[in-house]
């Protein structure tokens, strides 16, 4: 058994709100799933297709308290185990998600659907706290197709928008992890540094202010479109040319959480990131 998955964000939100939001069924369809069924201690249910395996319910309560949802959570046949908290450190409301059954090498073979679990978690909280802090959510993941596209606005110019997706420093602060690019065509894209990445990402599209292509092999091209009119920034993102069989679900999914932050780095002051643990 491989250690627990943790992520902890943290929120301007009191305790109390973000509990009840974690907690109230219509609260829970807006910002986490289509359909949900609460009726602490008894049941917390939630599915629909943007969950995984989400055709049904399957999660049972092991426990709750005031400010925990314990669950057991089926998936690809394996019970796993959720813990969802609400605390407080250092002055601030932190979210906590323990969840077991998470290997990494699920997210580059595909073996099972759990190989999700850590960007379905870090999407997932990133809506939630857009949600108590009365943000637009940013696009959930739809598990039934291999449609991956998704649309936000955001109140900053294209061309700061764009200097945030070539910039190594400035990609790598809202992203939450290293990355260096080389800002060319043919240029690497390359998680953790390039000394750290065997096999970056290329890029294959680059128009300053309009577009940024990126090809991942077999994984894959993720496209940045921006449009722009009075300092503001529609900006489409779309992933196309992967195995429709196998969609890059855990890729896509991270790339949405990353979206949700880069929102939020260029509309809030004295920005800081939302992940507290990882």
């Amino acid at each position: 058994m491989t250690e627990p998955l943790i992520i902890t964000v943290r929120t301007g939100a009191s305790p109390a709100a973000a509990f009840e939001a974690l907690t109230d069924p219509q609260a829970v369809t807006t910002w986490f799933a289509e359909k949900a069924d609460i009726d602490l201690p008894r049941r917390y249910e939630f599915w629909g297709p943007s969950v995984p395996e989400g055709d049904a319910p399957h999660q049972k309560v092991v426990g709750c308290t005031d400010s925990s949802i314990h669950l057991s959570w089926l998936l690809d046949g394996e019970w796993t185990t959720t813990e969802i908290s609400v605390g407080v450190e250092n002055d601030e409301t932190r979210i906590t998600v323990t969840q077991s059954h998470f290997d990494f090498a699920d997210v580059i073979t595909g073996a099972t659907i759990r190989g999700v679990l850590q960007s379905f978690w870090a999407l997932s909280l990133a809506n939630l706290v857009d949600f108590l802090d009365g943000r637009p959510l940013t696009a959930r993941a739809d598990f039934t197709g291999g449609d991956l596209s998704a649309t936000v606005e955001i109140d900053a110019a294209p061309t700061a928008v764009y200097d945030s997706l070539i910039s190594s420093e400035k990609v790598s602060q809202w992203f939450g992890y290293p990355v260096e690019i080389e800002p060319r065509i043919d240029g690497r894209f390359a998680l953790g540094g390039l000394d750290a990445d065997p096999a970056p990402a290329r890029i294959v599209e680059l128009t300053p202010g309009e577009r940024v292509g990126i090809d991942w092999g077999p994984g894959g091209i993720s496209t940045w479109e921006l449009a722009g009119s009075e300092g503001r920034t529609r900006l489409t993102l779309v992933s196309s040319g992967f195995d429709q069989d196998n969609p890059p679900y855990p890729a896509w999914l991270g790339m949405l959480s990353g979206l949700a932050e880069l929102r939020r780095y260029h509309e809030i002051r004295d920005w800081a990131p939302i992940t507290a643990a990882f």
